[in-house]
């Protein structure tokens, strides 16, 4: 069953759901995280996306994003997610938000109200190769 997106407005209030795909197609304004994970010497955690992605494939990226589902907290789906595709859960907290609306490769349109997350982690992670076909460490 395809994942339905909270919708929101430019406050972050909910307004309704939508269909992943048909929110990225019509480039709704919804609900995400961004997990940025550094180690003891500030390096910052990358994941390149797997190929098989429909939206960004083989795409560098932060550690970790995705969407929250119906009725769970933004920072709970965070760990929950960073988890999923990195195998590790560590403390994050949240820093900021903000909105944007970029255009993407394959008629996609992302348009998010975006919570920001940090953590640190120094050990190695054992990736989900359905969510990230690499990582790195860069400075």
């Amino acid at each position: 069953m395809e994942e339905r997106l909270i919708l929101v407005d430019e406050k972050d209030n909910i307004i309704g759901s939508e269909f992943k795909l048909a929110t990225h197609k019509q480039g709704l304004l919804h609900r995400a995280f961004s997990v940025f994970i550094f180690d003891q010497t500030q390096r910052l955690l990358l994941q390149q996306r797997a190929a098989a992605k429909y939206h960004s494939p083989n795409l560098w990226s932060n550690t970790c994003c995705g969407h929250p589902r119906k009725g769970e907290e933004t920072q709970s789906a965070a760990s929950r997610r960073l988890n999923e595709e990195m195998g590790f859960y560590t403390p994050i907290i949240h820093v900021s938000s903000f909105t944007y609306r970029e255009e993407v490769p394959g008629n996609l349109i992302e348009h998010e109200f975006d919570h920001i997350y940090i953590g640190q982690f120094n050990q190695i992670p054992q990736v989900n190769p359905n969510e990230a076909g690499d990582w790195r460490w860069i400075d």
